[in-house]
């Protein structure tokens, strides 16, 4: 039986998630799939590879042995793919987060890697299946609104973003001094950015102080909740973080209603759990830490 490339990479992917189903999940491929196939390759080498238990599996010795010179060889075969195509011989890292954080998140990350030695590629997509595509490998970093703990993914809480009320810096409510009642915004157009059940709740709150029979609309991304702001005036209740540029330029200014409860909006960052340090994931995750104190 000969040994293709993809069975050191499956060598690899167990040895560092410590299970044969997440190795499986991350292929697309069964359980009993990965199971069979490292027991042909056990068979074939006359060693036993990984220790079975019933959370997981943990490399042998002699695995881990010969793990170091499998590693050499993938990066060997991929250093030369990449001389081949002509693409730089240089790690690259995939990173996914809501198209309503591509602003606070990507612009600034981008620009505290800008000089490291990796090559950034990044994509939105909703939370659920950033989670997916972390747990597959399609996705090494994803920053998400918070949710379940999934087995073999990380998480750490990064933002606890306010939910503000905003409008245009030219609206009329901008020039208001102090406290405003929702009464007071009700009579506006409004269309807050949808967050969840929380924003339902916002929405049925200033629908029994509005006289007017018109609707109020809830949008996504936060880009479209801007553009309704800034360009068609009307009154906005947006996570501060993804406006957190606007409200510092005086672009937009934010209401202050005491009335309403303190909403919150949780982002946390995710990325696969591995035994193997990735220096190039470890310097984007710290670089994203920095981002919180900037």
């Amino acid at each position: 039986m000969s040994v293709a490339l993809s069975d050191l990479e499956l060598l690899l992917d167990v040895a560092e998630l410590g299970s044969f189903s997440q190795a499986a999940a991350k292929r697309g491929w069964s359980q009993p799939q990965v199971s069979q196939r490292i027991s042909l390759l056990e068979q074939q080498w006359d060693v036993r590879l990984f220790t079975r238990h019933r959370r997981g599996a943990v490399a042998t010795n002699a695995c881990q042995a010969f793990l170091v010179a499998a590693r050499q060889s993938l990066a060997a075969y991929r250093q030369g793919l990449e001389a081949m195509q002509g693409t730089p011989s240089v790690p690259r890292i995939r990173l996914s987060c809501l198209p309503s954080l591509t602003s606070p998140v990507f612009g600034p990350l981008l620009m505290k890697l800008a000089d490291a030695p990796m090559e950034i590629r990044c994509s939105t997509d909703h939370s659920q299946q950033i989670m997916q595509d972390l747990l597959t490998g399609q996705v090494e970093v994803g920053f998400v609104l918070k949710c379940p703990a999934m087995a073999g993914i990380q998480m750490e809480l990064l933002w606890r973003s306010p939910i503000v009320a905003v409008v245009a810096a030219a609206h009329p409510l901008a020039g208001l001094a102090g406290p405003l009642a929702l009464a007071d915004i009700a009579r506006h157009r409004i269309a807050p950015q949808f967050w969840g059940d929380e924003c339902e709740s916002l929405i049925q709150q200033i629908r029994m102080v509005r006289q007017l029979p018109s609707p109020i609309h809830a949008v996504q991304p936060a880009s479209a909740a801007r553009e309704l702001v800034l360009r068609h005036h009307f009154v906005s209740f947006m996570p501060e973080l993804s406006i957190k540029a606007d409200l510092q330029d005086g672009t937009l200014v934010r209401l202050c209603l005491p009335e309403l409860p303190a909403w919150h909006w949780e982002v946390m960052m995710a990325w696969r759990a591995g035994k193997r340090v990735d220096a190039t994931k470890t310097r984007v995750l710290d670089a994203a830490r920095a981002l919180v104190d900037d």
